[in-house]
């Protein structure tokens, strides 16, 4: 009975060291972990110990025989990662264990403890304090502007896809561990600036993500019922800068340009049964928009050829079994093409669930989507608002109208300069080494400074690879302590405290974030996991419902000495 992984992957690398016999690939150590789509297990070696179960932050492993029917093609997927095998040829158990990288070791200072900021509370920065925390003694305050934490897991993950987001179990942990201090509801650039922070640090960490989207530069891009993938899902997850963007699902049709993961993401949710979206965490304004839609089909329209979709082989396979999907019967032909040339396995097994999908003239007897693709957008067509878009079917000299009352992009995202820190323009990232930031003029290091997560490599990887990208830059940041390149700090916790006080009274800790995780749950009632907060008031109050920490809570804490 060997244990599969499935669509929820996260790719973090914990099954790897819980595995007994090594065989859970490709590991962190491997070449390809940085960009493989999830994991696999190897069903010749797996020896049904279960530890991998256990060490998985979402549940994204189970049993051969306890997989759901829309699970069932993982059983294969993962097998097929390995070298094929005579039948019934099982691999001798190894004791090879995957190298682990050892946490850092800090060595102390009679000035006090090493004491580090980390702006932003997403994967990489909850990572980063994970690992800084490895170490006794060690303080780790976080910085975030939002009164909630976790950055995209929890604003970026769609609500039907709860298991991943049960990553947060694991970020809730670190948040007890002692030395760790949340500072929510601040801005750093505003409230707070770099040079104040590092008064206060031996170092600060930029764990700030890519928050802006690439922009489709054609015209019309702009107009009543044109927007972004990312915005959408924001709306959806009840990101309280999105709660009221105009999300118009009046018309029959939605195109959207892209067709990575998140646009994947967007066209399942607009497509699925309220119904059943009512048993998620979405947002309720978004839920009752969604309950009166007019959608009948949302088009997925990419600029290049089957062969090259971006979305990842377990979205397909999640979407293709719980939706219903199509294409036209030009783009058969494109898939049938490329299915006879292409030679990489990972393309292959996408080709071959998109040749099985349904054929768009056929009646449609619910929402459904339909993949389209060699179609550049030219523009949006509209006087007032978006009726359409005008797309060049790439090779011809066809011209493709696709009508349609909403339309968004999916193209990427960027990085957006951080106030007192260097910044690559054309790479929207910060210039850094092994998450050291750099002089882009001289190379040379910028003492104190760092950045882990997609603000340092770029939006690439998911939830999990930011723990890898996590380990190297406090690795690096921690080398940097023991050779004496950190300044110590000028200013006593208390004085932080106070500053951060002063500047932003509404500051959270905690408590607060629990109050605010608590109050949602229950608000949530028996079939909802939980019902989200969606404006920063809304939060605030139940917050300060929260009983204030007492003074020697807060000396434990690490805010008072």
């Amino acid at each position: 009975m060997p244990h599969v992984i499935t669509q929820s992957c996260c790719s973090d690398g914990s099954c790897v060291y819980a595995c007994p016999v090594n065989c859970i690939h490709p590991s962190p150590d491997e070449p390809g972990f940085a960009t493989a789509e999830m994991l696999y297990i190897d069903p010749a070696a797996c020896v049904d110990c279960g530890a991998c179960v256990s060490a998985c932050p979402v549940g994204a492993i189970a049993p051969d025989t306890r997989l759901e029917p829309s699970q069932l093609p993982f059983v294969e997927l993962n097998a097929a990662f390995y070298p094929k095998r005579a039948p019934g040829e099982k691999l001798p158990p190894t004791s090879k264990l995957a190298p682990v990288l050892d946490a850092p070791l800090v060595r102390p200072r009679s000035s006090g403890p090493l004491t580090v900021a980390i702006v932003g509370s997403g994967p990489a920065a909850m990572y980063a304090a994970d690992e800084l925390l490895t170490q006794r003694g060690v303080r780790v305050n976080v910085f975030e502007k939002l009164p909630t934490p976790y950055g995209l897991v929890r604003a970026g993950v769609a609500p039907d896809h709860q298991s991943t987001k049960r990553v947060t179990n694991l970020f809730d942990k670190v948040t007890r561990l002692p030395g760790f201090t949340f500072y929510l509801n601040v801005d750093v650039g505003s409230d707070l600036t770099h040079a104040e922070l590092l008064a206060h640090h031996h170092a600060v960490l930029y764990a700030v993500g890519a928050p802006n989207d690439r922009r489709l530069d054609i015209d019309g891009m702009g107009l009543p019922g044109t927007g972004t993938a990312t915005e959408v899902v924001a709306w959806i997850n009840g990101h309280p800068e999105f709660t009221d963007i105009p999300v118009d699902l009046s018309r029959e049709r939605v195109v959207i340009i892209g067709n990575g993961n998140v646009a994947l993401d967007v066209a399942r949710i607009l497509t699925t049964d309220p119904d059943a979206l009512a048993r998620t965490d979405i947002a309720s304004h978004a839920l009752a928009v969604l309950r009166t839609s007019k959608v009948a089909e949302v088009v997925i329209a990419a600029r290049r050829g089957p062969a090259q979709s971006a979305f990842t082989l377990p979205e397909l396979i999640g979407l293709t079994s719980t939706c219903d999907v199509v294409l036209d019967d030009g783009d058969r032909q494109l898939v049938m093409r490329d299915l006879a040339t292409e030679t990489d396995p990972l393309t292959r097994n996408k080709l071959q669930i998109l040749a099985t999908l349904g054929d768009a003239s056929a009646p449609a007897g619910r929402p459904r989507i339909r993949l389209a693709y060699r179609l550049t957008p030219m523009r949006i067509l509209g006087q007032h608002r978006a009726d359409g878009v005008e797309f060049a079917a790439t090779g011809t000299d066809d011209v493709r109208r696709i009508d349609a009352g909403l339309v968004l992009t999916s193209i990427g995202y960027r990085g957006k300069p951080i106030r007192d820190l260097p910044f690559d323009d054309d790479t929207a990232v910060v210039p850094n080494g092994g998450g050291r930031v750099t002089d882009p003029e001289t190379g040379e290091a910028v003492r104190g400074s760092y950045v882990a997560g997609w603000i340092k490599r770029g939006p690439t990887g998911f939830i999990g690879t930011n723990k890898s990208c996590a380990a190297e830059t406090v690795h690096h940041l921690v080398a940097d302590y023991n050779a004496g390149l950190l300044a110590d700090p000028v200013g006593k916790p208390a004085e932080l405290d106070k500053l951060v006080r002063r500047r932003r009274p509404e500051v959270l800790d905690a408590a607060g974030w629990r109050a605010i995780d608590a109050a949602e749950v229950e608000r949530g009632g028996e079939h909802r996991p939980r019902d989200k907060f969606t404006t920063v008031a809304d939060m605030l109050a139940a917050a300060a419902a929260a009983p204030a920490p007492s003074i020697r809570e807060r000396v434990l804490a690490g805010l008072l000495r």
